[in-house]
């Protein structure tokens, strides 16, 4: 499955939705980055940053790689507020993911 295909497919069927005033997709982080390991993005980067070390991760970065095809998926996120919901924004080969 091609890059393109796999985008649409995760746009129309992954754990998000679109937040038009943030201009990014908002859902659980670890749902998200779950879902693209499920299309094939395998984990080699991540990093959290927290206000402290006894608290939830503030925010965060995700890469992943397609070993059979090379592609690569970008993804950073900010947790909004005392929720579990973040605000993510997702770049797959160099494209932004983004809403409709």
């Amino acid at each position: 499955m091609d890059s393109i295909h796999r985008l649409d497919e995760f746009r129309q069927h992954g754990p998000m939705t679109w937040g038009r005033d943030e201009n990014g997709w908002i859902g659980h982080a670890d749902a998200i980055l779950d879902a693209l390991s499920r299309h094939g993005y395998q984990e080699y980067k991540r990093e959290v940053a927290r206000s402290h070390r006894d608290r939830q991760p503030t925010g965060g970065v995700w890469q992943g790689l397609d070993i059979e095809t090379g592609s690569v998926a970008s993804v950073i996120w900010i947790r909004r507020g005392i929720t579990d919901d973040a605000t993510v924004f997702i770049d797959i080969d160099g494209e932004p993911v983004v809403g409709g």
